[in-house]
């Protein structure tokens, strides 16, 4: 049988999604036998009590994500309008969640002031660092993965400070554990940037 031409055009093209879709699943189904997390590169010393009043404490929220953060699945942009996700992964824990925990470890680690988690007791005057949390994922497109977060940190006096990190790591395979190394690798430098500028 000849194959015309459009019917060629519609079989190469229905070849290549089924390609893309051997790496990046679409959701849904059962859990994938992958599961990410971020572990710091810094971290407190153990044994080493640390003090002070809540005027020079710190507390970290976590950030806010869009629906794409929002999932338990690694996003994956295929073009600038479409998002699938990484087959075969799956976050152990919210993605803001593990990033907020990360930024605090780091930020521990080179503070000599009290550090906080939003869900412990806080005190209520210091410094609050917040944010939003707009990229942690994979671009198909350029094959990296990028880590990009809007800071956001308030004062006792109403001192408001913004400023936008951002962490690309190029060359990642469309695999979980690739992609997985590479997001800690990203995600690790922006929370030693973002600890440099909030400093001790």
């Amino acid at each position: 049988m000849t194959m015309t031409r459009p019917t060629l055009l519609r079989a190469t093209a229905l070849a290549s999604v089924l390609l893309l879709t051997g790496c990046l699943g679409l959701g849904g189904g059962k859990p994938p036998p992958t599961l990410l997390r971020l572990d710091a590169d810094a971290t407190a010393p153990v044994g080493v009590a640390v003090s002070g009043t809540p005027a020079n404490a710190l507390a970290i929220a976590e950030p806010e994500v869009d629906k794409q953060l929002a999932a338990m699945r690694v996003p994956v942009r295929v073009t600038d309008t479409d998002i699938a996700y990484l087959k075969n992964a799956q976050w152990v824990e919210r993605p803001a969640r593990q990033f907020r925990s990360l930024l605090a470890e780091t930020i521990r680690a080179g503070s000599k002031g009290l550090v906080f988690e939003d869900d412990q007791p806080v005190p209520a005057s210091g410094r609050r660092l917040g944010g939003k949390l707009l990229d942690m994922g994979y671009d198909a497109r350029s094959m990296s993965v990028v880590v990009r977060y809007d800071a956001l940190l308030s004062g006792p006096r109403d001192a408001v400070t913004m400023r936008r990190f951002e962490a690309v790591v190029p060359g990642v395979q469309a695999k979980p554990e690739a992609v997985g190394a590479a997001l800690n690798q990203a995600a690790n430098k922006v929370a030693a940037e973002v600890a440099a500028w909030v400093g001790g």
